[in-house]
């Protein structure tokens, strides 16, 4: 079925908070937002993306996407409403929020889950106006500790005893962190040659662990374990399509919030390695949401970064279809080499006027030593943001004239699997003749 994108409820229109379209309203507010009244969700809905108009109560969270509307004969993702009209925002945007999601709660589905610090990442700044968001600060060192401080937040509202997700990298390493915060277990279907680091934190948080094979095998399992043993699925729920938790990308949202707040301004584009989506339309539907909170007249350039052995969004984009079913070749950008798409990537990309970059392993590795050379180190997928800039914009051809770019980079370096196949470094003779030879 067709559908506006954008649409949201009609609690104003953009530019204003209270429909009088009068365009960005100056923040007077005189500090962090505190106070029970703060702290409190305004969200109050779950909304098809296929349809705005169709909308569903908060609770429970629908897992496997709209009941009642579909695009291309799949469930239509679900989106979370707000009373936007309610929300806080002098407070809210006041002043850079502490560490935690805890901050933006008014603009999150309640937060029943306690954090671990998530949020807050630095905003490091390369030449030519180029910023770096840097994801691998969070507390399991990458982006998806914002989703699972609300995924987890969701299993405790649903009353379940845990949580499970099909996940061998971030997500799996996040999901154990959070299950464990909140004292409720944590099932993790992993590959057998998961990460090392990822296998660490596994073990450390007390996940059961799960390597079963084919992979594809996985979705019907994961389905009896939320339908027999009650726990909560915190990943995407639809083998056939990806409609993903609806949670998810408001957790997101909040890089929108914190790259605002820390320029001052809405940067013109912002790259997103992507694989899903959620990333993507997470961080399109913050800045939306400053437009519609009267904070800002505009959103930025959003575009997509996939590894081009896949490209699932992309594919979709040129076949003007919701969602895109891909073979994926070999790539060691395994964190995004997805082979299907999500309806949210095609939202993000439509509204924003981005575009769908295709990323070779070559173009990555560069991203990635340009990184590393500033003293920042990512894993390979999460110098895809990068990569698509330097694909445009190489290094050195001075800034944009519209304004600054925002490279989203999600993981740490320590997470990739290629760490653990490096060379060890040979043993030396211990001289000053070795050494200073060395360092001539």
């Amino acid at each position: 079925m067709t559908n506006a994108p954008g649409s949201e409820p009609q609690h104003g229109t953009p530019g204003t908070r209270d429909g009088s379209g009068t365009g960005p309203r100056r923040v007077s507010g005189d500090g962090a937002a505190s106070g029970t009244a703060a702290r409190v969700s305004r969200a109050v809905a779950q909304r098809s993306l296929a349809d705005p108009a169709v909308t569903h109560p908060l609770v429970p969270v629908l897992l496997g996407g709209c009941p009642t509307t579909s695009l291309d004969g799949a469930p239509a993702p679900l989106d979370i409403a707000y009373a936007y009209p309610d929300v806080p925002a002098d407070s809210l945007f006041g002043r850079p929020a502490a560490h935690g999601l805890d901050h933006w709660a008014p603009l999150l589905p309640p937060l029943a889950a306690p954090g671990l610090g998530e949020g807050n990442t630095p905003l490091v700044p390369l030449a030519d106006g180029v910023w770096i968001k840097d994801e691998s600060r969070n507390p399991t060192w990458s982006h998806k500790d914002r989703l699972n401080r609300v995924a987890v937040s969701a299993a405790l509202l649903a009353g379940a005893p845990g949580v499970v997700v099909s996940s061998s990298g971030n997500h799996g390493a996040s999901a154990a962190a959070y299950a464990a915060r909140a004292g409720i277990r944590c099932a993790v279907f992993a590959a057998p040659d998961a990460p090392p680091a990822t296998a660490s934190f596994l073990r450390a948080h007390g996940a059961t662990v799960l390597t079963v094979t084919p992979r594809e095998s996985v979705w019907p399992l994961v389905r009896r374990v939320a339908d027999e043993l009650g726990y909560h699925p915190v990943g995407n729920f639809t083998p056939d399509a990806h409609t993903g938790h609806p949670f998810g990308p408001e957790g997101y949202k909040t890089i929108a919030y914190e790259i605002f707040l820390s320029l001052g301004e809405v940067p013109a584009d912002v790259y997103v390695p992507t694989g899903y989506g959620e990333l993507l339309f997470g961080v399109w539907k913050g800045f939306r949401e400053l437009v519609l909170l009267g904070l800002a007249g505009r959103t930025p350039r959003v575009h997509a970064c996939e590894p081009a052995a896949g490209a699932p969004l992309a594919a979709a984009v040129r076949s003007g279809r919701p969602a895109a079913r891909v073979r994926v070749g070999p790539t060691d950008a395994y964190a995004i080499d997805c082979a299907v798409s999500g309806y949210r990537g095609v939202v993000a990309l439509t509204e924003s006027g981005g575009t769908a970059h295709t990323l070779t392993d070559a173009q990555l590795r560069s991203a990635r030593d340009e990184l590393a050379a500033q003293g920042m180190w990512f894993e390979l997928s999460a110098a895809a943001g990068l990569a698509a800039l330097r694909a445009t914009r190489p290094a050195g051809t001075g800034p944009a004239e519209d304004g600054p770019a925002v490279c989203v980079a999600t993981s740490s370096g320590f997470k990739d699997s290629a760490t653990a196949r490096r060379d060890r470094y040979p043993a030396q003779p211990a001289d000053w003749a070795t050494v200073r030879a060395a360092l001539a």
